[in-house]
This record gives structure tokens, C-alpha cells and sequence, in this order.
């Protein structure tokens, strides 16, 4: 009655091709092969032809419709309906996926010197080898295993940093456009040499500080000396004679323009000839110290203008950048909360997970699987979307064994498509270390009449020598139980298994001797 069945889907299961013909430690041989990815088998169904095939791969096959043996073809021994793969034409070879789990294996990653046997390289070595090569996930650079941690913290180009003076966020290739805003970087005074002074302060700092060095007064009309502030004074003092000749070429310079701005009055001055210049020459000289004040308060006033026009629009400048630089900083921040809220999300669902998990759950070997929505789990079955389903677990005792059910609602291997099959797995749990092993407890299935009138009962002892009863190495072994459970003609007629779209699945395990 009790019958073998591929284990449950995870990362050991039939959802990938076959193992790469490098992990061989020995010769090769074609009939460990799949006929279709021409890899070594994994999880090797058989069809009615006799070819075998990795489980991932035939079922890629047939997803679309029928299909012609392929090696079939080529031995040329093509026969109808023997050699047309369809769903339901393949069982699991269990004496085939035993022989190419005894193969002797070595890792093909390079450098690394495990060995081991197919089935070790599968369960322990496949996917968490040190030296396999993983992109990183900022950069996309090809790494070892062993080397993406320190990559992620020390080499990624990507990487993000706080900054060491504003402590914010930012990325590591913008670390130079970075110091070149940072309101908080250190600068150093070119006038009194204090160092330390943030950006966001420098500003305030030499307006104030004597010793920063700002061009002179003159330098409008041509004086390029740069001046300490507190020298100011003196500088000025011992170059007013250079100060007033750079002045006075500037205003000569300002004359011949506005001579050229204004040829007709100039006309009109050169006719009236000889009584002009007589007039002018009749007039007295206005005093060169009073021209002299006026036009260098003309152009301190002009000066004073430039430098606060300058600084404000310096200030606009660099508030400018601020605003860019803080818009950018909040970006950052929000996608931050947004990655901590959907983490948290993720968090809460495993939580209801675990306390629905929990509150299902019976420590006394005899559990009741309740499976609402019947049809529609029936009809995702048969499309394939969910073939299988898994109950939650229950325990012989608070420390004991840990279990669950699996159910195919259209059936598995040689039920496929005609009986409801039902399974048992041993699970890995918390008190595995104080259990006797392998699981020799006897084990009743039912599927509930609602009206408690006849139940549909299979009972097996457990095959002590098969691998799903052996202490857990990974979360389940492999299942065992019935593949002809339940014939589903039961099940379409009326009948009083399927109440309210409703059906009751009872597990009891016999708890003599524990």
C-alpha cells in the first residue's frame, strides 16, 4: 500500500536540469544522462519508452502538449503511443536516482577541493560552495562567495558611506563630489591659518578675520596688490601717489569715452573756437584734491557694490548647492524607510505565519487537516499551479518527532490523474538530538466520512532502511504514503467526504513505545 514519492519542492528538488558532466570524479556513462539537457540526471523519471529524464526537464517538455521522444528518433526506434511524452506517461526511477547519487563527485567550482557523492554534492556542497562566483548585487562585479563580504564593505564601488564630518549617507564614487559641498567639511583660513573651520561657517570667518588677505580698494582702477584687512590702512597710505595715477588714467580713460559718446557737443565746442577757450582760460581751476575725493568716492561706493553683489550672489550659489545637496539626502532617506517598511512587512507575514503554524499545531500524534475551498484547490491542481499542498505540523509529543501531511488533490506518480494521494513526512525539529532513529512508529491516514459512517483508512509501518525515515538533514525528508489513496471517482459523484466545499484529512501515529 505505502509507496515512495519525489520529495517535497525546495531547493533540493526537481526544478532544475541536470547536474553539469564536470562534477564526475569517474568515467562518464550515457545511461546516467538526460535525454534532454544531456546532463546528469536529476530526480530521473522514466518514461514508457525506457529513456530517462531529469524531472525538471520532462515536465518543461510536456508543459505545452505531447511531445516525440527525441531518443527515440534518433535510435530510430520511434513507435506510437509508446514513444510520445505526455503528463502521466513517466513515473520516478528510484533505482536510477539511487545509482547516480552513489557516483562519486567533485566541485566544479575552481580551487575548491570538495568530493563527496552526488547525492552529498546535492544536499550539502550544491549552491553554498565558498568559491562559487555570485555577481555583487550594487556593482554586478563576478565574485567569490567567500570574498562578497569584504567586497560589500571595503572594494564596492557602490558602496554606501556616511560622511565622516556631516554623517550623511551617500555613495562612495561620489565621495569627492561630496567634499566639494559638504556643509560641514574642514578649511583652512589663507589669512590666520586656522584650520578646522566648517564650510558653513567659512564665510562668516574671513569677514571677520584680520589676517585674510582681500584685494585693495584700488583694484577697480588697476591696483592688484592683495592686503592683509588689518594693513589696510597702511597700504593705502604708502601708495596714495600710485593709487591717484591709476586713478587719474582711469577718468582720462572715461573722458575719451564720453567723447566719442557725445561727438556733436564736441563739434560744437571746436566751432565756437578761440571765445571758448578764452572763457575757460578766464575761469579758475577747480582744486585737484576735490576732483581727486570725488571720484575716489565714486569708486569706493562702485567697489563696495561689486564685493556685496558678489558675496550674495556667492551665498545664492552655495545655498543653491545646500538645497540640492539636502533634496538629495531626503531621496535618500525615504527609499531607506521604504526598503525598513517592506522588510518589516515581510517580517510581520512570517510572523503570522509561524503563530498560524503554531496554533494548528498538536503534540499528541493525532492531527485533523481541514481543507476549505476544496474545488478550487482541486482545479489549481490539475492546471498544474498546485499540484501538492503541505499541512501544517504536528508532534508526537512538545519535544518529540516533528511531522506534516502532503496531499496531490489530483494525484501523483501512478495516481496521477485518477486518485487522490496522500503522504507523510518526517520534518526536522528542535529534539531531533533526543529521538530514537530511524522513525519506527506505525502510521494511520483517513479521509473523513462527514457523516461518520465510512472512512477511507490506509495504514503503513515504516520501511526503517529508506531515507525518509532517517533523522532529517534538511526541513523534511523525503515523503512516504499512499499514491492510490483515494480513487477520485469517490469524490465527483455526491458523497459525504465533501461538505461546504470542505474535506477532513486524520493523521494518527501510533505512540506505543515512546
Amino acid at each position: 500500500m505505502a509507496a515512495q514519492e519525489p520529495s517535497p519542492p525546495s531547493s533540493l528538488e526537481g526544478n532544475k536540469p541536470g547536474f553539469p558532466k564536470k562534477i564526475l570524479a569517474n568515467k562518464l556513462e550515457d545511461k546516467h544522462l538526460c535525454n534532454i539537457c544531456l546532463k546528469i540526471l536529476r530526480r530521473p523519471f522514466q518514461a514508457q519508452c525506457g529513456h530517462r529524464f531529469c524531472s525538471y526537464c520532462f515536465n518543461k517538455a510536456v508543459s505545452s502538449g505531447p511531445q516525440k521522444c527525441s531518443a527515440c528518433i534518433k535510435e530510430d526506434i520511434f513507435e506510437e503511443p509508446t514513444s510520445i511524452l505526455k503528463q502521466g506517461c513517466a513515473f520516478p526511477d528510484n533505482a536510477a536516482k539511487r545509482e547516480v547519487e552513489a557516483l562519486e563527485a567533485v566541485c566544479i567550482n575552481e580551487e575548491c577541493s570538495w568530493t563527496g557523492t552526488i547525492k552529498e554534492y546535492e544536499a550539502n556542497h550544491e549552491g553554498k560552495c565558498d568559491f562559487r562566483i555570485l555577481p555583487c548585487p550594487s556593482c554586478k562585479e563576478l565574485l567569490r562567495a567567500n570574498e562578497l563580504e569584504r567586497h560589500n564593505e571595503r572594494e564596492c564601488p557602490e558602496r554606501t558611506l556616511n560622511c565622516k564630518y556631516c554623517k550623511e549617507p551617500f555613495h562612495f564614487k561620489n565621495i569627492k563630489a561630496h567634499d566639494e559641498i559638504c556643509p560641514k567639511y574642514p578649511m583652512i583660513c589663507e589669512g590666520c591659518a586656522k584650520k578646522k573651520i566648517p564650510r558653513e561657517k567659512y564665510v562668516d570667518h574671513i569677514k571677520l578675520c584680520t589676517k585674510f588677505r582681500t584685494p585693495c580698494r584700488f583694484h577697480v582702477v588697476g591696483c592688484d596688490m592683495m592686503v592683509e584687512k588689518e594693513k589696510i590702512h597702511d597700504h593705502e597710505q604708502a601708495c596714495s601717489y600710485e593709487h591717484l595715477n591709476l586713478l587719474l588714467h582711469f577718468i582720462m580713460g572715461i573722458k575719451v569715452n564720453l567723447e566719442c559718446l557725445q561727438p556733436q557737443s564736441l563739434e560744437l565746442l571746436s566751432g565756437a573756437g578761440a571765445p571758448v577757450q578764452g572763457a575757460c582760460a578766464l575761469l579758475p581751476p577747480p582744486p585737484l584734491e576735490l576732483k581727486v575725493s570725488t571720484f575716489e568716492n565714486i569708486v569706493c561706493v562702485l567697489n563696495r557694490e561689486m564685493e556685496r553683489s558678489a558675496t550674495t550672489m556667492e551665498a545664492y550659489n552655495r545655498q543653491h548647492r545646500l538645497d540640492q545637496d539636502k533634496i538629495e539626502i531626503l531621496n535618500n532617506k525615504v527609499r531607506q524607510l521604504e526598503r525598513t517598511v517592506g522588510l518589516r512587512d515581510l517580517s510581520i507575514v512570517e510572523m503570522e505565519g509561524k503563530m498560524r503554524e503554531m496554533s494548528a499545531a498538536t503534540y499528541d500524534g493525532v492531527f485533523v487537516w481541514k481543507i476549505s475551498d476544496f474545488s478550487k484547490k482541486r482545479q489549481d491542481a490539475v492546471a498544474g499551479r498546485a499540484p501538492a499542498m503541505f499541512s501544517p505540523a504536528f508532534y508526537t509529543s512538545k519535544y518529540g518527532y516533528k511531522m506534516c501531511l502532503r496531499i496531490y488533490l489530483n494525484g501523483d506518480g501512478t495516481g496521477r490523474g485518477t486518485h487522490l494521494s496522500l503522504f507523510f513526512v518526517v520534518m526536522r525539529g528542535h529534539s531531533d538530538a533526543l529521538l530514537k532513529w530511524p522513525f519506527n512508529q506505525k502510521v494511520t491516514l483517513m479521509l473523513l466520512d462527514q457523516n461518520n459512517r465510512e472512512h477511507i483508512i490506509d495504514a503503513f509501518r515504516p520501511d526503517i532502511s529508506s531515507s525518509s525515515f532517517q533523522r532529517p538533514v534538511s526541513d523534511m525528508n523525503i515523503a512516504s504514503g499512499c499514491p492510490l489513496f483515494c480513487p477520485l471517482s469517490k469524490l465527483d459523484s455526491k458523497n459525504s467526504y465533501i461538505r461546504d466545499d470542505t474535506i477532513f484529512i486524520k493523521a494518527i501515529v501510533d505512540l506505543t513505545g515512546l
